[in-house]
């Protein structure tokens, strides 16, 4: 703990987070040149997937890939991105858009297939997209689980660890690890649910109970999704990829949030939105920096307010290194359909930088 200057518990503060966010103002990244290199950028169509884009686009980022749902919105937003901030057009600038629904297994699998078979340099991947909190509880017809669930952690692991045979296969073309990005958030400490009192993890988590706090599910997402990163970052030596995550913040014009404005606490958090939240172009220089800024220093931890801190509480005692551990079982089973644990397990310290 003494790569950090505050505690687990004082980070975890919302009084805290709430001064940082009304006080604390971005720096954008300058003096980072991204020419010739390639970026994945999921949920890239609005937002902040949208301002990460914009951003990596302005530091001379060579070919971006706009992994989305909506094909339609993607293009639109291509062509918002196709021109610089005067309005004039990106010259050196591929920019593409690829099919990726993390409702489904199959569109993740059929995206990383096409990475593999397509790619010879991945430099960034910004693991964005998720699932906000939703009107109503829902579950995937296909595998039966939650759709926070499915989306925000299932789905979102098996897109990182399936990438992670390109980033190997891309290493030796490019001059430094890949740079593999969460989109997290401090969120993940603020959750109620008792992870660590449920086994399986995800049966419970699915269970059709009447009464669900949505909004703490979606929490409880991001914390699965913290567990995730710092296992990963376990298994993947720094010479192929850093790994790291990093929160926006509070956003006030993002999609993200459009059913849980119609909760209780929603209704409350959309009257302090517009004096304290940022707008998804200043949040997402948090992200970008995260990504392309910071070093093998942040491999495994998380960064709130463009800072290296503490990520949930639970993840530094006994019983988070015991929910870990269950997690990554589940997640190998639950994936053994993908040979996700071949994948890791061909991940070897032999991978090192050029």
């Amino acid at each position: 703990m003494s790569r950090y200057d505050i505690t687990p518990e004082k980070q975890a503060s919302l009084p805290r987070y709430l001064f940082k966010q009304a006080t604390f103002k971005p720096t954008p990244v300058q003096d980072v040149d991204l020419t010739g290199q390639t970026a994945i950028i999921t949920g890239a169509n609005s937002g902040v997937g949208f301002g990460i884009s914009r951003q990596l686009l302005d530091l001379g980022l060579s070919r971006l890939i706009l992994a989305v749902r909506d094909e339609t919105k993607g293009a639109a937003a291509a062509d918002k991105l196709s021109l610089k901030t005067d309005g004039s057009k990106r010259q050196s600038a591929t920019i593409e858009i690829w099919k990726l629904d993390l409702f489904h297994y199959e569109s993740v699998m059929a995206f990383a297939k096409r990475a593999e078979e397509t790619l010879d340099r991945l430099d960034i991947i910004m693991l964005n997209a998720a699932m906000g909190v939703p009107a109503q509880r829902a579950f995937h017809p296909q595998t039966k689980h939650d759709e926070i669930l499915q989306v925000n952690y299932l789905s979102t692991s098996l897109l990182a660890i399936l990438l992670l045979p390109v980033v190997k296969k891309t290493r030796a073309n490019q001059p430094a690890p890949t740079r593999i990005t969460f989109t997290s958030s401090e969120a993940s400490a603020w959750t109620k649910y008792p992870l660590g009192m449920h086994t399986p993890i995800f049966e419970t988590f699915d269970r059709p109970d009447k009464k669900v706090d949505l909004a703490d599910r979606m929490f409880t997402s991001k914390l699965l999704g913290q567990f995730l990163l710092r296992e990963l970052a376990r298994r993947v030596p720094t010479g192929a990829a850093i790994i790291n995550g990093a929160s926006p913040g509070m956003v006030n014009d993002s999609e993200f949030d459009r059913d849980f404005k119609k909760t209780s606490i929603g209704a409350i958090m959309q009257r302090i939105k517009p004096w304290m939240g940022s707008t998804s172009a200043v949040a997402a220089h948090m992200v970008t920096h995260a990504a392309v800024a910071c070093g093998e220093e942040t491999h495994g931890d998380f960064l709130s307010f463009q800072k290296l801190v503490p990520m949930a509480p639970i993840i530094y005692t006994s019983e988070g290194e015991r929910i870990s551990a269950q997690l990554w079982k589940e997640t190998m089973e639950e994936l053994e359909f993908a040979k996700v644990e071949d994948i890791m397990n061909s991940l070897n310290t032999s991978t090192t930088t050029n």
